[in-house]
């Protein structure tokens, strides 16, 4: 590995969704997406519902991330997530199914059964996942 490269991992409770030597990662952190590159000051952060990206040569891949964190070191990125999806893993219609379905709670306000904050956190982790998946699809 060279000094213009990063080791990536990105792992759930169930497997081992990405190893990879790249050249940049995005992610999203509690307050906010961080770029990092190779040489980066070590740090630890929480992760929020979005959008994983990482560059290797002239390709950028994607994936949903929810919860969890992140660590950071000069030479490796460790992302440990409650859930992470690839881009090419995702079901695009079952994405904006979830989304169709946490919008239409969201826009029933008469309901007070509807759990807002639930349906809201649902609502992110649909529309992460459909970013990443229409990302890949339309970087391919």
């Amino acid at each position: 590995m060279t000094s213009e490269m990063i080791q990536l991992e990105v792992v759930t409770p169930e497997r081992r969704i990405l190893k990879e030597v790249v050249e940049e990662v995005q992610i999203p952190g509690k307050g906010g997406y961080l770029g990092i590159l190779p040489g980066h000051a070590p740090l630890i952060t929480e992760l929020q519902v979005g959008e994983l990206s990482y560059r290797k040569g002239h390709r950028t891949s994607y994936l949903s991330v929810d919860s969890g964190y992140c660590e950071v070191l000069p030479d490796k990125v460790t992302v440990l997530a409650e859930k992470a999806e690839r881009g090419d893993e995702i079901d695009l219609n079952r994405a904006l199914s979830s989304k169709a379905r946490a919008e239409k709670r969201l826009a029933d306000t008469s309901n007070p059964d509807i759990d807002f904050v639930r349906a809201m956190a649902s609502l992110q982790r649909a529309l992460a996942r459909i970013d990443a998946c229409e990302r890949t699809h339309g970087n391919s």
